[in-house]
């Protein structure tokens, strides 16, 4: 799925969260309410029984959980589907982590949101690291993890951040178009991050 998830910012006008309360910042606090954005966006549509299947969660869990996410605008059921067992779909694929506009309370709600986000990303990536060897070559040469200690102005590291943000939503069409997906396409994960370290006070000079 093409998703952006930026705590200080919104950079996507379609964000699926569209009310100002911070409760539905928390819905996104836990971590198989990630598993099951993430599986509709790669399904595009799901029952609480395939999302079980899948995730290997009780039919139950999933659809408390779905429910909750729907409840608060991030999912809807898909229309005019037979069966009494109804398939679920991501309102957007994008996810508005920003707090602005929602005082304290949004805030440690978007915290809790990025923090709940974070340590999915982190479970995802260390899976997929383990399964690296399995790929065939051309699939593991794509695979990178990298991290980069830099001396930056406020301006250069957004410029880096526009950057980022660029390369990530490149390919986001083709999610909606499977026409437009080359021949051998794979659905990959393309994340970045960019933060500023918190200033440390200078060591005391002895006297």
């Amino acid at each position: 799925m093409a998703d952006t998830h930026e705590p200080p910012a919104a950079d996507d006008a379609s964000d699926a969260r569209t009310g100002t309360d911070p409760l539905a910042l928390r819905a996104l606090a836990h971590p198989l309410r990630w598993k099951l954005i993430d599986l509709l966006g790669s399904e595009r549509s799901a029952t609480a029984t395939r999302c079980a299947e899948v995730l290997g969660e009780s039919v139950a869990s999933c659809a408390y959980h779905l429910g909750i996410l729907a409840k608060y605008g991030y999912l809807e059921l898909v229309p005019g589907q037979p069966g009494r067992e109804k398939p679920w779909r991501l309102t957007s694929s994008q996810q508005d982590l920003s707090s602005d506009g929602l005082g304290i309370d949004g805030q440690l709600a978007a915290e809790a949101a990025a923090e709940a986000f974070l340590d999915h990303e982190l479970v995802r990536t260390k899976d997929r690291l383990r399964r690296r060897a399995l790929e065939a070559a051309e699939w593991r040469d794509a695979f990178c993890i990298v991290g980069s200690t830099i001396w930056v102005t406020a301006s250069e590291l957004r410029e880096i951040k526009d950057q980022l943000m660029e390369i990530a939503l490149r390919y986001t069409e083709r999610e909606d178009d499977p026409a437009l997906r080359p021949e051998g396409a794979r659905e990959a994960r393309c994340f970045a991050s960019t933060s500023v370290a918190p200033r440390i006070s200078p060591p005391k000079r002895a006297t």
